[in-house]
């Protein structure tokens, strides 16, 4: 059976153009890999991104051996910081740090798809991926010596509370969105970043026009210190 995380969590990956919707983001694994500067022009952000998806299909194939239970991969997410928040709205890639993502199977999130007649006792388990996780490893480092795999790690993300919006065009023109994030929605509402800025790629730059690429833009938030939050036209659900 194929399940497809995208289509079970709609609310993650499905958000509205033209609207921040408050969602709230269970805790997920992912494989990450870490790195800095211009994603369009530094050598280890294509190296890093190779690795990733080197493991997940890995994982993947691993996974439906063991279970019959066959996992889409999910999308190439992104976290991506900067001493100077500005540098992201200025678009001043060389100043970014990122930690690149693909989320690993997960109970939590594909177990209602799961539960039915058919499929009792044939749901994935944390116990399952991580035997098809360390599969992938040595394979991985047996077969493609020249990936860095070994660089890819887990990471448990608990981003709780979000503001989200779908983003459609070039990456470069995501600025004024993440501006009136940064500048009006976040202050009016009373609320304050709680982690690094979040994006989900919905679409392959390599074979998508880039005014139809779609992007989730995502930012944990949290109630500002000292600040009573306020009900904002401009945030839904």
């Amino acid at each position: 059976m194929k399940v497809d995380p995208k289509s079970i969590r709609a609310d993650l990956y499905r958000p509205r153009a033209g609207h921040w919707a408050e969602v709230d983001v269970p805790p997920l694994r992912y494989l990450a890999v870490d790195g800095h500067g211009d994603p369009n022009t530094a050598p280890v952000y294509a190296v890093a991104v190779g690795a990733l998806y080197t493991l997940a299909y890995a994982t993947k194939l691993g996974l439906r051996e063991a279970t019959g239970i066959d996992a889409v991969v999910a999308p190439l997410e992104g976290l991506w910081t900067s001493a100077d928040p500005t540098a992201f709205t200025g678009r001043r890639k060389d100043e970014w740090d990122w930690t690149m993502l693909i989320a690993l199977p997960d109970p939590a999130l594909m177990g209602p798809a799961l539960i039915g007649p058919a499929l009792v006792g044939t749901a994935v388990t944390d116990t399952d991926v991580d035997a098809a996780l360390d599969r992938a490893r040595t394979t991985a480092a047996t077969r493609r010596p020249d990936v860095p795999t070994g660089d890819v790690r887990v990471l448990t993300l608990d981003e709780g509370r979000c503001l989200q919006t779908l983003h459609v065009g070039p990456y470069d023109e995501e600025g004024p969105t993440l501006a009136l994030l940064h500048d009006e929605v976040m202050p009016e509402a009373g609320l304050t970043w709680n982690g690094p800025h979040h994006e989900v790629y919905l679409g392959d730059p390599r074979r998508t026009a880039p005014e139809r690429l779609r992007t989730v833009l995502r930012q944990p938030v949290r109630a500002a210190t000292g600040q009573a939050e306020h009900p904002s036209p401009r945030i839904g659900s």
